[in-house]
């Protein structure tokens, strides 16, 4: 059974990068470097020579930043100077499917990574409430690294988050209940901008749903990614290119499940492959199950553990050879403010639950 690290920070953004870079100095250092030697792979093999090509973007995207969200610049520097590591490579690395579609967009076949979303509205619940969750599924190397960490700023809310060693917020939920998640997504016209890990952070630190929304939908962004936000009153997603922004709500009722192919007619014509079939099947299973309605929190732990559908399943492992594996789950309950996690498959992980005052199993 896997386990998942949990740590907490405090206090200024500079503090709590610190001592975010501090508690997982030896982590962050692998994590950085074995994501450096597969940018190597990844840009060799599409006949690029050019070591610090990705370096190069990295750092004008980072310089972006600071004037973009000087706090969430601050914490990632500081992060980095906690660590030892260069913060354009850790900002770099983190961002790394972002920076890389600057760089070879469409290269990359979508089946070897991706993510499936499923967000129900409150009549299609069996408590009644919103549920927002989503596997975070990518390089199989990176499992060794998802942690789960617990922001207190000394300005902002608390917040819960699943994400790499190292990286700002991936999957969370703050305390008042607003909660991010993201897939990838692939289509022309990516640029230099704000990559999705500061999105998401600065995202999380909203205090309602639509201060998140308008945060996404008016950033410079850097690269396509489908968004989603959730409260308690309902959950909003988000298809993204650089430039443009479609948008879906469930509240009262219905469900929107997401995973790695555009929906939006204008988005698929710029699209850099076409959906594959992992992606359309991932899409459907959710779907389906999902609109049978009663929806638990056991419910999506069983949805997220499908294999029904061999190597095309919710669930995915590192031995189907795809090239990506589920590397942790998440489950948030805005009405409640809590967040349920594990780090790898959804039946192989062992689950904890978060809320602002406590962890459990």
């Amino acid at each position: 059974m896997l386990t998942l690290p949990t740590f907490s920070v405090a206090g200024t953004p500079q503090a709590m990068g610190l001592a975010y870079g501090s508690l997982l100095r030896e982590p962050i250092r692998e994590f950085v470097a074995q994501r450096v030697r597969a940018a190597r792979a990844y840009l060799f093999e599409r006949g690029i020579r050019d070591d610090q090509a990705l370096h190069r973007l990295g750092a004008e995207c980072l310089d972006l930043l600071k004037d973009w969200h000087h706090d969430g610049w601050l914490e990632l520097c500081a992060t980095a100077e906690g660590a030892g590591v260069d913060p354009v490579a850790l900002y770099t690395t983190g961002n790394m499917t972002d920076i890389r579609d600057i760089l070879v967009l469409g290269a990359i076949s979508a089946d070897s990574e991706g993510c499936t979303t499923a967000l129900a509205g409150r009549d299609l619940t069996a408590s009644g409430t919103v549920l927002a969750a989503q596997t975070w599924d990518l390089n199989p190397s990176d499992l060794e690294f998802v942690v789960a960490l617990h922001r207190k700023p000394i300005h902002g809310p608390q917040t819960w988050s699943v994400t790499c060693a190292g990286c700002p917020s991936l999957i969370g939920m703050n305390e008042h209940g607003v909660a991010v998640g993201t897939t990838n997504l692939k289509t022309r016209g990516s640029r230099i901008g704000i990559p999705y890990l500061s999105l998401l952070h600065r995202m999380l630190a909203s205090p309602t749903r639509g201060e998140a929304e308008g945060i996404l939908t008016t950033a410079p962004r850097a690269a396509a990614h489908s968004y989603w936000i959730a409260d308690a009153a309902g959950a909003t997603d988000f298809e993204c290119t650089a430039t443009t922004a479609e948008r879906r709500e469930t509240a009262t009722s219905g469900t929107l499940t997401r995973t790695n192919h555009c929906l939006a007619d204008d988005h698929r014509r710029a699209e850099g492959e076409p959906a594959t079939h992992s992606s359309q099947t991932r899409l459907s299973t959710a779907s389906s199950l999902l609109a049978r309605g009663g929806i638990t929190v056991a419910g999506v732990k069983a949805l997220f553990a499908e294999r029904d559908h061999g190597i095309d399943s919710i669930n995915r492992f590192a031995e189907d050879g795809q090239g990506t594996s589920t590397n942790a789950c998440f489950i948030a309950e805005p009405a409640t403010r809590t967040v349920h996690a594990c780090r790898g498959s959804s039946d192989r992980g062992q689950w904890l639950s978060f809320s602002f005052a406590s962890v459990a199993t």
